[in-house]
């Protein structure tokens, strides 16, 4: 199963696409039933946890983390804030982050800074406002946007205030830290009284770091996939450390049959043999899961051809608003669209899809609808309501 040199030729692993499949959820989380409440230990194997705010049944940062912890509930994530076990802040979006990798995280605090400051962002607020909004908060204590007022001067749909400039800058910057959250308000405090004392390490440390800390929780990826999974680094620096690091070269079957080379952990037979079968259980997955965030992937990987539609208008969605991946052991088997509707305390079901070869069964309907009642238990929600 290894690559093996033959004669000084290196014989690269190819890994079938089931085991493939059996790696990767795995990897993340999702081959066996999820169990008890432990969503730091969740959030540690992750290495991170997207934030959104949209709510249509439960926010993607608390539905990821129900999918693995099921007795996970909303209000756990803003104890682990306030507790100092997790902080936030950016990797390709808000996210939350375990404390620990504070320490690999300076630099990004650098990167963001630069991006914010230039053509990445719209727009800075004036040094004046930005040193005020510092003093304000190191005289009295943690504020939201809320505590701010200042005009927008060019109404448009990406125009913010002042004020929200200014904080976003600092936050990007790691000179003010979300110290809690009341709902998705978050507010801010000076980093020197939410992040503990780290050790300062050298660039090219937190950069080797990352990167292996990526592949780590992938298990396998390309050199680009490795750099997208924090979006903390850059691709000549991925490179650098490819070429230093003893990696084991493989080739990935897709879906489809075709094959292609990627990177994989030193351990990648350890972890061959160890990957278990995914169970046939069937889940509810959020659109923002970590599994499935690269659309192009997924479809490689999974042959499951999957889009996020809200940004798309709604005469040119084929599919929904808001439409969630059902999967069923290592296989996705249909999306479905479905809305918490927290005043009546009722999920309802719009519509389900199932993919192509998929039959409903008794037995697959059952499996559904025991995932339908612990959705609802998430977002305390009391019955299931099929609206088609």
């Amino acid at each position: 199963m290894a690559a093996l040199v033959e004669g000084g030729r290196v014989t690269v692993l190819r890994i079938s696409n089931a085991d493939v499949r059996r790696l990767w959820l795995a990897a993340h989380g999702l081959s066996g039933a999820p169990s008890g409440a432990d969503a730091m230990g969740v959030i540690r194997e992750l290495g991170f946890v997207q934030l959104d705010t949209i709510q249509v049944v439960s926010r993607a940062h608390h539905h990821i983390l129900w999918s693995r912890a099921q007795s996970y509930r909303e209000p756990m994530l803003d104890k682990l804030l306030r507790k100092r076990q997790v902080f936030e802040h950016f990797t390709h979006d808000a996210s939350v982050l375990p404390m620990e990798m504070l320490p690999l995280w300076q630099r990004q605090f650098e990167r963001m800074k630069r991006k914010v400051g230039g053509s990445w962002y719209v727009g800075v607020a004036s040094d004046a406002l930005t040193q005020e909004i510092l003093t304000r908060v190191r005289e009295e204590g943690p504020l939201c946007t809320r505590d701010f007022d200042t005009v927008v001067e060019k109404r448009a749909m990406w125009q913010r205030p002042p004020h929200k400039k200014a904080l976003d800058y600092l936050w990007y910057a790691g000179e003010l830290a979300t110290c809690h959250r009341e709902g998705v308000i978050k507010y801010y405090d000076l980093a020197e009284r939410v992040f503990p004392e780290v050790e300062v390490l050298p660039e090219q440390a937190q950069i080797d770091g990352l990167c292996s800390a990526a592949l780590d929780r992938l298990g396998f990826g390309s050199a680009t996939e490795i750099r997208k999974f924090w979006d903390a680094v850059d691709p000549a620096e991925v490179k650098a450390w490819a070429e230093a690091a003893r990696l084991i070269p493989v080739e990935i079957e897709a879906a489809d049959g075709t094959w292609s080379a990627a990177l994989a952990a030193p351990d990648i037979e350890a972890r061959l043999a160890s990957a278990p079968e995914p169970t046939g259980r069937l889940r509810i997955l959020n659109p923002f899961d970590p599994a499935i965030r690269d659309r192009v992937r997924l479809k490689r990987l999974f042959g499951f051809d999957y889009t996020v539609e809200m940004f798309v208008p709604e005469a040119k969605r084929q599919w929904g608003y808001y439409v969630y991946p059902l999967l069923e052991g290592a296989r996705f088997v249909g999306r479905i669209d479905v809305k918490g509707d927290r005043k009546r305390g009722t999920l309802i079901v719009n519509r389900l899809w199932w993919e192509p070869g998929v039959r409903p069964s008794k037995a697959r309907d059952a499996r559904l609808a025991t995932e339908l009642d612990r959705l609802c238990r998430l977002a305390g929600l009391s019955q299931v309501q099929w609206a088609a």
